[in-house]
């Protein structure tokens, strides 16, 4: 019985034949709609992890064996010698090939009974009894055996394929950060989606390289034996047809690895828009990244075209063959004088029949495949041989755990990037850097005892609850976690969140404040209980208050008796540190405590000045790393957490696709009968030649035509859809990036379009072909035996009602294939943003078993499609056997009368048809399956949309002239069902006027940037210059506004495409904005200067660089209006010297931005106390709204609480400064205090 393993959703192993244990499923699929919980569990031979640690066993000692014999090493020879002999023996099922030899010979042998009729010979009716039953036997024996064939051999192919795939996942998780530049997410999710599937499809047509060749000697010999020496000309056409079969395989190749290339680069560009989607839509960026990603697709579809007229011509190859093979050599047969029998002539035509297939379409398709194929596993050896990071032992016993301490001494560290002398981090994050071993060094000693734990400087959070993010992977205890909870100023946040720390977050946290982040970043590390925390900077997204309950409460307090390195631009916690490291250019310039150093000489204390007269350099080349030691520690425990993939499920029913409609000349085969006719008319007219060789012209002709106008108009339906679904992305509001992963998002745009671009046009081709030479194949059959129609209708009814019950179920089962694929590279998109922190909590082992358990429910649902689809194969295969069966023995039974030609041609069709029918009815089901992708591409087409770009009602161009902003009654929420995050705001912000808005974590900051660039519709008015901004186009809005984001984000591509990517401004305006914020001479260091193409999302900037180029794009863009969101947050003071400080805010603020609107939002005050008024905001409305001194001067007032938590030093600084921008601007009234 086939498959012995059974499915039932528990897995129980019962042996059950495969008409069994399916057919529930079905019956349910019939009634209601599948589900996840309807699958059934992995088989242990097909779990991810399994077959993924075999081939990685396979591949390691082919490394090692490679690197002893000085050579390469050999991807596919690790895969021969994992899945080699198990997939040799699988050819045994290839004895298949040998019964379609088998079976023309019995039909000879019938056909010559009738030839030589005799109705009194009842030896000669028994014997041709014999030949029917051996008709009969063989196609149902070619029936089991093709069943096992194909089901064995397709597992193979996704046993290979999820192997690959937990390899190509377990090496992303160990790349070192030189690799990472040399490689991208796009790349990757690539591999994960195009490339694996080759295998899929390789391991279905390799037998035929070897069953080809052997079948065609087999046909010979026969052919010989029944027609001698002519059968020579037909099997030369044969030999001519095979090496350009391998031509067009070559060619295949080629394009293949041209494509993929290409198609590499679209899924990153993809990658990058929806990351920085927020950023393009403030920055009305839309239009360059479509072009972009339209220039990409235009190349793309050009190399997809090619492929599709190769295999056009492949197609038309493969079905002219037939035609031109017989021709040959039936008018060689004739020409040498001999007599054309009825026997002869279709004994000949179906040993061609038999041999055509192998021979024309898998033997071609075999060698198509196995170039792709070689071509993606080069591609992916290239991944698997890239650098990985060099990971130290970090087991440690007792006694060394209560000595946790971190030794540096004479180090030196070079930057290892894509741009070799851009330095990729500021010399605080190198030092954790190469303290976490991410960044080798290149000298010195550098000793770590204990265990680390790190917070990124950028926060972190996956895709799951906040629970889940904090524990990470830890067992959760109530006492510890609520402790963790308070010393984070999370209890709050708990408490206003829709279902406290069991909030799910989207992808990068999407549901999330900065400030909330960041916290949960903490969170995290701190509730590790490690021996040694790395902190980069987590109090620089979070404000004054919340940063000094940070500090008390969790560095200090919480983490007391651990050893702390904290990387801190907040110098008033510089007193609590035991111990101070100042660097200065990368050198260590001074360390001891806060006394020690403002004793011994080094120029420290003018870190903490404010003085006016102090000169900016003093500050610009200090930062500060802080560490406070300490013995103790508690040894760590790892448990797992479980994940749940949240998934939204494709809506139902299938789309219809508007490809155009297709009506083609079919020629059936006529030509044996045309040979036939002329032998029974005994006369050998001219006619019948030439009759012939026309039909069979003809018939190339239009197969030819055919193919390619159907390519043509499939495969520019996949471009139309493409760009439809890219423009209906990047108009549709950022709500919808904040609810779906970015998996799910590029899903759509690699497998779903890939499916668009090749598989479905090539199905459907070859459907249709099918369908039309069914149609004539039964034509000719009833023209010449009308009584072959009453078995054909039913069966036909059969089959159609069999297609129906398979695609209720089957097109649910596809559904499930595409929806549980999504996780897999959502899991995959996370794991490389946050891969320093997963490996700094040494949890790979955890996120790779999750990867594991992801791919096994995708493998659970591409199982079941596999047997569904043999389940169907099965039923089709043998609806047809019993008709071939019925038409064989009823040839004998109604044998009075009957022509020995038309015996033949009805018994030949019949044993077509069997092929043909249930192959077209399989393809037709195949390419409904199919069209779950085009349902899905067709759903994202059509996504609710944000206002118009542009409206007929524009703006005057000079405008905003004056940049006044008026807030009326304004509340915003993000989507409909959303909390207002913005109540009742009724403001004014003057022209030229310079505001700092400040307020806690979550209490409106950034949404009021959002509701002035319109990101979802807020309900009130909001004026600039009079013009009320919702009835002007949102480009209209976002063009004539400047941000700085508070996530920064560059694109990869050129400096200059970062800075300018619509090309409005020259060279000089280019450098001058560069030496504006004093980035020009780091860009004169670069390659290629400004010509430089930045690594994926500009990663070999560091943060604070890259806000830089962010206030360039603003200084080039000239406009009225400037919005600064926390964007000095992770500037190094010798840079955030130009943006924050007095001098120098007085220099870059005052003087670019002289004339404008600056709306400036902080967590640090120093960045804003010098603004002419400041708002402050808390829970989404303005708690008081006034000069910076007045407000100061009234100790109610929130800000001089805020003020207070600064530290005392601090808060005089502050005042101070409050006082001097009171005493420099001409007062003016506050009548403008507009709150509710």
């Amino acid at each position: 019985a086939l498959l012995l393993h059974v499915y039932t959703n528990s897995n129980p192993h019962k042996a059950e034949h495969l008409v069994h244990w399916v057919t529930p499923l079905f019956s349910i699929g019939n009634k209601r709609r599948l589900e996840e919980d309807d699958m059934y569990q992995v088989l242990p031979d097909d779990a991810s992890q399994g077959l993924g640690e075999e081939l990685q066993r396979h591949w390691d000692k082919e490394v090692r064996m490679a690197a002893k014999e000085l050579r390469m090493p050999k991807l596919t020879k690790a895969i021969v010698k994992c899945y080699g002999k198990p997939y040799a023996v699988l050819g045994i099922f290839s004895f298949t090939e040998v019964i379609k030899v088998i079976q023309p010979v019995f039909l000879g042998k019938l056909i010559q009974y009738f030839e030589k009729y005799d109705p009194d010979d009842m030896d000669a009716l028994y014997e041709a009894f014999g030949y029917a039953a051996g008709i009969s036997l063989s196609t149902v024996a070619l029936t089991v055996l093709q069943i096992h064939y194909y089901y064995h051999v397709l597992r193979t192919g996704m046993q290979i394929r999820v192997a690959m795939c937990h390899m190509i996942y377990n090496k992303a998780l160990c790349l070192s950060s030189a690799a990472m530049g040399k490689t991208t997410t796009g790349q990757i999710v690539n591999l994960l989606s195009n490339d694996v599937n080759k295998f899929d499809e390789v391991t279905t047509n390799l037998h035929y390289l070897w069953i080809a060749p052997l079948q065609a000697v087999v046909v010979i010999i026969l052919l010989w034996y029944e027609i001698g020496p002519s059968c020579l000309a037909g099997v030369a056409v044969l030999v001519f047809l095979m090496p350009l079969q391998t031509m067009f395989g070559k060619l295949f190749g080629s394009l293949r690895s041209k494509t993929a290339v290409l198609t590499d680069s679209r899924i990153r560009t993809m990658n990058e828009v929806v990351s920085g989607i927020r950023i393009i839509k403030m920055y009305a960026w839309e239009k360059p990244f479509s072009a972009l990603v339209n220039e990409v697709r235009r190349e793309e579809i050009s190399k997809i075209m090619s492929s599709s007229y190769l295999r056009g011509l492949n197609m038309v190859s493969f079905f002219a063959a037939s035609k031109i093979i017989v021709f040959i050599t039936f008018t060689v047969y004739v020409l040498l004088g001999n007599t054309i029998s009825a026997s002869r002539v279709f004994v000949a035509v179906s040993l061609y029949g038999a041999i055509k297939i192998t021979v024309t379409l898998f033997f071609p398709q075999a060698i198509e495949k196995v170039f792709e194929t070689i071509i993606s596993i080069r591609r992916i050896k290239n991944f698997l041989l890239l650098d990985e990071i060099e990971r130290p032992n970090m087991r440690f016993t007792l006694e060394e755990k209560k000595d946790a301490s971190v030794e540096i001494k004479d180090l030196i560290l070079s930057h290892i990037s894509q741009l070799t002398c851009l330095p990729s981090h500021l010399p605080q994050s190198s030092l954790l850097s190469a303290i976490l071993g991410e960044l080798p060094h290149d000298k010195g000693v550098l000793r770590v005892k204990g265990q680390l734990t790190y917070a990124s400087q950028q926060p972190w959070v996956f895709p799951g609850t906040i629970r889940s993010n904090i524990l990470f992977g830890k067992e959760l205890h109530p006492q510890k976690y609520e402790k963790v909870l308070r010393a984070c100023a999370l209890k709050r946040d708990m408490e206003l969140l829709p279902d406290g720390d069991l909030t799910l977050i989207g992808d990068r946290g999407a549901t999330l404040s900065g400030g909330q982040k960041a916290r949960v970043n903490l969170a995290r590390a701190v509730y590790q209980d490690a021996d040694i925390y790395l902190l980069d900077d987590p109090l620089s997204a979070v404000d004054a208050e919340v940063g000094r309950h940070l500090f008390e409460q969790c560095i200090c307090g919480i983490l007391k008796n651990k050893p702390r390195i904290l990387v801190t631009h907040q110098l008033q916690y510089l007193q609590s540190a035991d111990q101070i490291l100042v660097l200065k250019e990368g050198h260590v310039v001074g360390r001891g405590t806060y006394s020690e150093l403002q004793h011994s000489g080094v120029d420290f204390t003018s870190l903490l000045k404010r003085d006016e007269e102090e000169e900016p350099q003093t500050y610009n080349n200090h930062s500060v790393v802080k560490h406070a030691f300490s013995q103790d520690s508690i040894s760590s425990r790892n448990s797992v957490v479980s994940h749940t993939s949240s998934m939204h499920s494709v809506k139902d029913g299938a789309e219809q696709l508007p490809v155009g409609g297709f009506s083609f000349l079919c020629l059936p085969d006529c030509c044996p009968l045309t040979w036939e006719e002329a032998l029974e008319n005994r006369v050998m007219t001219d006619k019948s030649p030439s009759l012939c060789s026309g039909l069979t012209l003809a018939s190339v002709i239009f197969g030819f035509a055919r193919s390619l106008v159907m390519f043509n108009v499939l495969v520019k339906a996949a471009q139309s859809l493409h760009n439809r679904m890219f423009i209906s992305i990047l108009r549709t509001p950022v709500r919808f990036f904040d609810i779906n992963p970015i998996g799910r998002i590029l899903n759509r745009f690699s497998k779903d379009i890939s499916q668009l671009d090749s598989m479905l046009p090539n199905t459907f081709v070859d459907f249709s072909q099918s369908i039309l030479q069914n149609i004539g194949v039964v034509a000719v059959a009833a023209s010449v035996m009308p009584w072959i129609l009453i078995p054909v209708v039913p069966l036909l009814i059969i089959f159609l009602f069999l297609r129906r019950y398979f695609l209720q179920t089957s097109r649910d089962v596809k559904r499930l294939e595409s929806t549980t694929r999504s996780p897999v590279f959502s899991h995959l998109s996370s794991s490389l943003q946050g891969l320093w922190t997963i490996r700094a909590f040494r949890a790979e082992e955890r996120f790779q078993n999750t990867f594991d358990a992801h791919q096994d429910l995708h493998t659970e649902s591409w199982f079941l499609f596999l047997v569904t689809s043999r389940w169907f194969a099965l039923r089709l295969d043998g609806i047809c056997a019993a008709f071939v069966t019925v038409t064989a023995f009823g040839c004998l039974f109604l044998r009075d009368g009957l022509e020995a030609g038309a015996v033949g041609l009805v018994l030949s069709y019949a044993v077509t048809l069997l092929g043909n029918f249930q192959w077209t009815i399989r393809q037709s089901a195949e390419m409904e399956n199919m069209m779950t992708s085009v349902e899905r591409v067709v759903e994202y087409t059509e996504l609710e949309s944000e206002a118009p770009w542009e409206t007929q009602k524009r703006p005057p161009p000079e405008w905003p002239s004056q940049g006044q902003i008026t807030f009326d009654w304004v509340n915003f929420s993000y989507s409909s069902d959303g909390p207002v995050v913005l109540k009742d705001i009724k403001v004014m912000f003057r022209p030229k006027e310079k505001v700092g808005i400040v307020g806690r974590t979550g209490a409106g900051k950034s949404s009021l940037a959002s509701a002035l660039f319109r990101l979802a519709e807020p309900e009130g008015r909001i004026y600039i210059d009079g013009v009320l901004t919702s009835e002007i186009g949102l480009h209209d809005l976002r063009q004539k506004m400047s941000i700085i984001p508070q996530d920064p984000v560059l694109f990869t591509g050129t400096m200059r495409k970062n800075l300018d990517p619509f090309h409005q401004h020259t060279d000089e305006d280019l450098w001058n904005a560069l030496q504006e914020v004093q980035l020009k001479s780091v860009v004169e260091e670069l390659p290629n200067k400004m010509e430089t193409v930045l690594a994926e999302s500009g990663s070999n900037f560091s943060v604070g660089q890259r806000q830089l180029v962010c206030l360039a794009r603003a200084v080039l863009r000239k406009n009225r209006i400037l919005i600064i969101d926390e964007a000095t947050a992770n500037v190094d003071p010798r840079y955030r010297a130009l943006i924050s400080r007095d001098e120098l805010i007085q220099k870059t603020i005052r003087d670019k931005f002289r004339e404008c609107t600056v709306l400036t939002i902080a967590h640090r005050l120093n960045t804003i106390i010098d603004s002419d008024r400041i708002l402050v905001l808390g829970a989404g409305m303005i708690q008081e709204f006034d000069e910076p001194y007045v407000l100061l001067q009234n100790h109610e007032s929130a800000l001089y609480r805020t003020v207070q938590q600064t530290g005392k030093a601090e808060a005089a600084s502050l005042l101070e400064s409050a006082k001097q921008v009171s005493t420099n601007t001409a007062s003016q009234p506050s009548t403008h205090i507009l709150s509710t």
